[in-house]
């Protein structure tokens, strides 16, 4: 039978909402080399990659991954993330988990970037929303530190050490912390030491905290995900620092090249949820 035979099966199958039949033969396409992606124009049929993807970040693996995983999410730009593994391999001894969420121009970099050593590749076919990548990525990575980290952040020297040193006396330590404004309606920088919320550009958490408290299961974008986030773990007792650190900022696509409606629509809905749960909470301030 002719991948575009299985292809009319399958196109039968979701007629009549046989889903078990619909993945049966996703399935089977699969086997012969064959990838078919669900659109609003109908299915597509394309070659399958020389990696596997999984399904969804459900799908995930359970990794051995040593002391510090450094979780990145990668949503395409190839170049990014090559910069970012790159010095991440340079200045840091820790295992690095590339997560290609969804179908993007960066699986065969983060292919070729899976042959490193201290490095592991993961493909998903649909794409997660940023905290449920995020918490799917710490759940699988059985590690005693969980670095988040955005491909913009580029390592120049020791940092991740610097902060893995801090998780001896706090829960989780960023790059940049931040301070809710009088009012609570935005917050602004803080100096380094404990602060009231971290910034998602560069954390190290303990994972045991991370499990306890999960990342916001509803927000889809990360702007001010991390905010709330950082008020979760001080709701329930964890201490955040904020910390010097050699390294530097690219071009941050997360915010500045997405969809700007997607974008603000998405992190409007997370702040106003943030003040529903915190405004006023001014036992979580630091003074």
């Amino acid at each position: 039978m002719t991948p575009d035979d299985l292809l009319a099966r399958r196109q039968q199958a979701r007629t009549d909402q046989d889903w078990a039949a619909s993945d049966a033969l996703r399935d089977e396409l699969r086997v012969l080399g064959w990838v078919v992606r669900d659109t609003s124009d109908g299915q597509v049929l394309s070659e399958a990659p020389p990696y596997d993807v999984l399904r969804s970040v459900r799908d995930l693996p359970a990794l051995e991954t040593g002391t510090t995983t450094v979780g990145l999410l990668v949503e395409g730009w190839p170049d990014d993330v090559r910069t970012c593994v790159d010095a991440l391999l340079e200045h840091s001894g820790a295992t690095v988990v590339l997560l290609e969420n969804g179908e993007t121009d960066a699986g065969a970099t983060v292919h070729e970037l899976g042959q490193r050593d201290r490095v592991v590749e993961l493909h998903v076919e649909q794409a997660a929303g940023w905290a449920e990548a995020q918490n799917a990525l710490i759940a699988c990575c059985a590690s005693e530190v969980h670095v988040l980290m955005d491909v913009s952040t580029v390592l120049e020297g020791r940092a991740l050490d610097l902060l893995t040193e801090q998780l001896a006396t706090f829960d989780a330590a960023g790059w940049k912390g931040v301070a809710v404004d009088d009012g609570w309606l935005g917050f602004h920088d803080a100096p380094p030491g404990e602060v009231e919320a971290l910034l998602g550009y560069l954390v190290a958490v303990r994972r045991a905290a991370a499990v306890d408290v999960p990342l916001p299961p509803k927000a889809r974008f990360y702007r001010n995900a991390d905010l709330e986030w950082s008020f979760l773990l001080r709701e329930q007792g964890k201490r955040l620092v904020a910390v010097n650190l050699p390294v530097r900022q690219e071009r941050h696509r997360g915010y500045h090249d997405s969809d700007p409606a997607l974008r603000d629509k998405e992190s409007r809905k997370t702040y106003d949820r943030f003040l529903q749960r915190f405004r006023g909470r001014e036992e979580l301030r630091i003074t």
